[in-house]
């Protein structure tokens, strides 16, 4: 398993983490089926597998992301000379498919960008400064939030408006930043870093947590849970992000090399729920809009 993880060279974190276990509760299945080695794993087991995974009442979603674990794994063994062949080529799975991003109200994200809970009142103005922009990074150029605490202080011009982002694979890209992005960045790295750091700080960790090590996550889905007025996570900030990009009428393309999506498909998941968005606004505002009845 550990040449295996080694070979995803261009995969996240947290996407081998993934292949890791998805591989493993196979592995895990298997012997209980009394399939021990990989060479006794053909196409019927790897069907039956998937078909298990349905009646344990597994999401589409899930279940495809396993097979594409299997698939990977099994391409990779067959590729380097641990398998005679490669069971899981081509072995489908049911489409992801599933729900649409949720994408946040204008109320929900003026409580969470403008009007926080009273709570923040008590909190020390540095936790303020800090959370303004996380937040305004989130939402203002739509980014990942594993590339949001990966940030560093180098990688921000505040002059012009950009910041340099390293994403999925270790691909670099630069997006804008809005201007009040930049404006809380700006009130952080001036007023509120230096409150939170010590001495086992990072020096290249622009977002620190409270023990001043660098923001995980886990700390930005914390500050969700404080300041959103309904259950929010940080993805929900960057696909609102996109679709509002969409709804303004910026093109496809454009949005997808702001995201970092390797895929245009991908950003196209974004134009449903910018249609959906447009029709639920249409419906609600003009006056021969409304559903037909059937009747004439």
């Amino acid at each position: 398993m550990d040449a295996f993880s080694t070979s995803l060279t261009s995969a996240s974190p947290a996407t081998v983490t993934a292949y890791r276990s998805d591989v493993s509760a196979f592995v895990e299945w298997a012997g209980r089926a009394g399939i021990a080695e990989p060479h006794l794993v053909d196409r019927l087991v790897l069907r039956r597998y998937l078909a298990y995974l349905a009646t344990r009442r597994y999401a589409r979603r899930t279940v495809a992301r396993k097979a594409s674990s299997l698939r990977r794994y099994f391409a990779w063994a067959a590729r380097t000379g641990r398998l005679p062949v490669d069971p899981a080529a081509g072995l489908g799975a049911p489409s992801g498919g599933g729900r649409l991003p949720r994408v946040l109200r204008a109320e929900e994200l003026e409580h969470l960008l403008d009007d926080p809970p009273v709570v923040f009142d008590a909190d020390p103005p540095a936790i303020r400064l800090r959370d303004d922009a996380v937040l305004e990074l989130l939402y203002g150029s739509g980014l990942r939030v594993a590339e949001l605490c990966g940030l560093r202080p180098g990688d921000l011009d505040l002059d012009r408006r950009l910041v340099t982002v390293w994403g999925k694979g270790s691909k670099q890209r630069q997006v804008p930043l809005s201007d009040p992005a930049a404006e809380a960045v700006e009130g952080w790295i001036e007023a509120g870093r230096a409150q939170l750091a010590n001495d086992r700080t990072p020096p290249d960790a622009l977002l620190l947590n409270r023990l001043g090590r660098r923001l995980g996550p886990r700390d930005v889905r914390r500050i969700l849970d404080r300041r959103a007025a309904a259950p929010t996570n940080p993805h929900a900030l960057r696909h609102t992000y996109a679709t509002h990009l969409l709804d303004g009428g910026a093109d496809l393309r454009a949005v997808q090399e702001l995201l970092g999506h390797a895929d245009l498909s991908t950003t196209q998941h974004y134009t449903h729920v910018s249609k959906e968005r447009l029709r639920s606004v249409h419906e609600a505002t003009h006056p021969r809009a409304a559903p037909s009845t059937g009747e004439r």
